[in-house]
């Protein structure tokens, strides 16, 4: 049985825009930074998995969460199009973040998706645990994430985690997941 895109949500980082390339960018061109590769990164504490000076990554990340770089953010592959097709059935498309501030990154979805303010929804809420409540509320029933702590959270409050395979998630558990957007895709009813 697909999926019902009614009650289907995304995290934002890392599963739609791919935040982790932009910060190795930044770490590079602005702190001289350049030995660590992508698939280096298996923990979501950057000083633990990649060996970043804690200042150093709380600066990039800051930078990130205030869209104050000139380098691009990009989108991961494929999610501009399905998106698109999600939400020609399903409006708003709902986003729900751990970031401070929606502000910033709804412009930006909505940049990369071609659509107005009021095609999609972007809730920030600051933390990973303040997700649960947010997507019951709106009776969700499936949410991408790429963060596995927050799938077992969901997943303890009746919401079906998808996670979407990043070098950071790669331990052993019980949810269905997916590589890229168009394994994504077929799990939907788009039709």
């Amino acid at each position: 049985m697909k999926i019902d895109p009614v009650h289907l949500a995304f995290d934002i980082d890392g599963v739609v825009a791919d935040t982790m390339s932009l910060f190795l960018k930044i770490a590079e061109a602005d702190f001289g930074i350049s030995h660590i590769r992508y698939e280096d990164i298996t923990d979501y504490d950057l000083t633990d998995s990649a060996g970043i000076d804690e200042v150093v990554m709380w600066d990039i990340i800051l930078r990130i969460l205030d869209g104050k770089y000139a380098l691009p953010l990009n989108p991961i592959t494929d999610a501009p199009e399905v998106l698109r097709r999600i939400n020609s059935i399903c409006k708003p498309t709902l986003f729900v973040t751990a970031r401070p501030d929606e502000a910033h990154i709804k412009d930006w979805i909505c940049e990369v998706l071609g659509v107005g303010q009021d095609a999609v929804e972007v809730v920030a809420t600051g933390s990973f645990e303040d997700k649960k409540e947010v997507l019951a509320d709106r009776n969700v029933a499936h949410f991408v994430e790429d963060r596995l702590e927050t799938c077992y959270m969901l997943s303890q409050g009746g919401i079906r985690p998808i996670v979407f395979k990043q070098p950071w998630n790669r331990k052993k558990h019980p949810f269905p997941e997916v590589g890229n957007w168009q394994e994504l895709a077929a799990m939907i009813a788009l039709e």
